[in-house]
């Protein structure tokens, strides 16, 4: 879809995009051809310049120059050019605030493998396996992850950056991401109870008790943001399509999630949902 785009060029309004593809215009390389471009020759000269800087950023795999431009609820446009240096991601946290809270945990889900970083072990661990990818995705992950890890790690993270949020909102979706899920239909099974709310409790305990069984409902409930992540990447930009003339050609089929490596012990989400500490606390999360 990115070869299809023009919204990321200087002078080209989503209603220029609409004339141009209504004209035949459909890709980067109609332009040069014998069709008739809806647009003033003034504004033809930069879409001609914006169509040569795409095709070199595009060659040299710079997913970052496009999400720059493309406004944040179209980044879903980037996904199947870049989807081979995707990472799915998603971070838990002992609060809502970067300044005084810390990072708990990371999981990153790159639809074959899965990788989870923890406070007091490996957590450091990620700063030299984000850079293995171009583009990250998340859910409110500029709003909240980013700036979350930019902080704790006094680092900058340059990469591309497609947040569902933006994307879903635009559909029509609201609810957070679980709210997208439960419209979706999709299950979570064991961890339909667990919320951000309730990852702060599992650190709390985790931290008190070392019961390895409380960090790894932690971890179970963390990955599985990752990995549905892709198939609601997916689903996004399948819904986006049909706005588009590119519906019926362009379409992605789901991929088939993994298992999660963690298992949920449902006694710990019992004995915490029955916590008064529990109850109190969901007047301020």
């Amino acid at each position: 879809m990115l070869t299809n785009t023009f919204i990321h060029i200087q002078g080209i309004g989503a209603k220029t995009e609409q004339r141009l593809w209504n004209s035949g215009i459909r890709d980067w390389d109609s332009l040069s051809g014998d069709l008739p471009t809806p647009v003033p020759a003034g504004r033809k000269f930069f879409l001609e310049k914006g169509i040569e800087e795409s095709r070199r950023h595009l060659a040299n795999f710079n997913p970052a120059y496009f999400s720059r431009l493309i406004p944040s609820n179209q980044g879903w446009r980037m996904f199947p050019e870049f989807r081979n240096s995707t990472v799915y991601l998603d971070i838990e946290t002992t609060g809502l605030d970067r300044y005084f809270d810390d990072i708990t945990t990371i999981a990153l889900f790159d639809g074959e493998s899965i990788r989870t970083y923890v406070q007091g072990q490996n957590l450091d661990d990620f700063i030299e396996d984000i850079q293995r990818y171009k583009v990250i995705v998340s859910y409110n992950g500029k709003s909240f992850d980013i700036p979350f890890i930019e902080h704790h790690f006094n680092i900058r993270l340059d990469h591309a950056h497609i947040d569902l949020r933006y994307i879903f909102y635009s559909l029509g979706f609201k609810g957070g991401l679980k709210g997208c899920e439960k419209q979706l239909g999709v299950d979570r099974g064991d961890l339909s109870d667990i919320d951000g709310f309730f990852a702060v409790l599992l650190w709390k305990e985790y931290q008190q008790t070392g019961n390895r069984k409380v960090l790894d409902t932690l971890l179970a409930y963390n990955i599985q943001d990752t990995i549905n992540l892709e198939n609601l990447m997916v689903t996004a930009y399948n819904l986006k399509l049909r706005d588009t003339p590119f519906y019926k050609s362009h379409c992605i089929q789901e991929s088939t999630p993994p298992s999660n490596p963690f298992r949920v012990d449902l006694s710990t989400v019992d004995r915490i949902k029955n916590s008064s500490q529990y109850w109190s606390s969901q007047q301020w999360y």
